[in-house]
Order: C-alpha cells, then sequence, then structure tokens
C-alpha cells in the first residue's frame, strides 16, 4: 500500500538542517505526495532501525514503519497540527514495536530498555571534521558496540539520527538527566578508548540543541 504512495523523487541532503519539515508538514496536510515521499527517505531508514532493536526482525520492523507512514497519509489532513514530527514518528514506531510483541509490551513500556539490541551501523561523525583515522573510526565503532544496550540506543539516537536530548527523553519515556547520564557514560568510553580527554563541559546544559555534532577532541 504505502509503494503506491511512492513517487519518484529524492532528497538533495540527508540533513536535517535542509530540510523544512514544517513546510513538508504543511505540503502532505495538502495531498502532496511529493512531500510525503520526502519524509518518507528521510526518515524510513532510522525509524527501521529503531524498530528492528525492538522487535528483532527486519520484516517486521519494516512492516511497522511503513504502517506509521500509512496512517500519517490516511490522517494527512491534521499533518500540519504536528508538533515535532520526529518525535511523533518515533513514537509511533516504538509504540506499534511494543504492541507487536504482543503479551511482552505491557512491560517493555515500563522497562528501561536496558535489554534492547540496537545495532549501530553509521556513525554520524565526519572523520574529517574530527580529523580521525579510519583506525580511530574502527576503535570507536568497537567501542560503541561495547556499551550498554540501553546506552547505545540513545547514543544511536543523539549522535546517528540527530535527535535533541529532550525528544530521546520523550520517545523512551525517560528523563532529560538520564540521558545525559548515559551519554556521558558512552563518551566516558569512547574517549578512553581513543585516549582522548573526556570533555569536562556539562551534557545538560543544552538540552534544547541537537547533539549530533558536539563529540569532539579537546
Amino acid at each position: 500500500m504505502l509503494e503506491c504512495l511512492i513517487v519518484d523523487c529524492r532528497l538533495p541532503a540527508n540533513d536535517p538542517h535542509t530540510i523544512q519539515l514544517r513546510e513538508l508538514q504543511i505540503r502532505i496536510a495538502n495531498d502532496d505526495e511529493t512531500a510525503f515521499t520526502q519524509l518518507y527517505l528521510h526518515f524510513g531508514k532510522k525509524l527501521t532501525q529503531f524498530a528492528l532493536s525492538l522487535v528483532r526482525s527486519k520484516e517486521v520492523a519494516e512492516e511497522l514503519v511503513e504502517d506509521v507512514f500509512v496512517k500519517l497519509w490516511s490522517n494527512r489532513h491534521q499533518a500540519a497540527s504536528i508538533e515535532n514530527i520526529r518525535v511523533y514518528l518515533y513514537v509511533a514506531v516504538k509504540n506499534r514495536s511494543l504492541n507487536a510483541l504482543s503479551q511482552k509490551a505491557h512491560d517493555l513500556i515500563s522497562a528501561p530498555f536496558d535489554f534492547l539490541d540496537t545495532a549501530v551501523h553509521e556513525f554520524a561523525a565526519d572523520p574529517y571534521e574530527l580529523m580521525i583515522t579510519a583506525e580511530m573510526m574502527q576503535r570507536m565503532h568497537q567501542a560503541v558496540d561495547t556499551l550498554p544496550p540501553r546506552c547505545k540506543m540513545i547514543f544511536k539516537l543523539i549522535r546517528e539520527d540527530g535527535l535533541r536530548y529532550k525528544e530521546v527523553a520523550e520517545i523512551l519515556n525517560i528523563s532529560v538527566n538520564t540521558i545525559d547520564a548515559q551519554m556521558a557514560i558512552a563518551v566516558r568510553k569512547i574517549c578512553t578508548v581513543l585516549h582522548i580527554d573526556k570533555p569536562e563541559k556539562s551534557f545538560g546544559q543544552q538540552v534544547g540543541t541537537p547533539r549530533g555534532k558536539n563529540l569532539k577532541k579537546n
């Protein structure tokens, strides 16, 4: 069903800063299939990886994400009223994933996500910007893979998917302080592996800003 809604178009760049999400929402509300396709191409892969970390099945994850977008299109005339489309989509995928787990859904909703396995397929850091070698990138991937599951999920959503601390807190239904603490753990471990001095600045001082580009060498 979703395939029939997707028209042939591509985003100019896969960067949230280059996409006017509000404009896309307005266009979708006005039955613009091209805008809907742009939104799907931008979020589809990230949401599928997020769903996969919950349901452990690629096929199920892809189906759940398609269901979310089909529902969004069905209710497209209300799309412009969604305050934060990123949080809306992630929460919708999370809820459908938990519901797909049937009897385990209730436990998962209240669980701290410690037992979930999040695969970090792409690290969002720019190796040229950070001036690190391929070997250091490999060591960084290895460090991320050894993070505790909840810590890895939070790190992925912020560093790979480019979400804000507050958005991740809403999606996972945990406090911003918990996000801050888990990111501190992740950065500390990565810095240790790369032999970089850990940043002294508190991670919780700029909760409302994107955190996808803040991990740098001192």
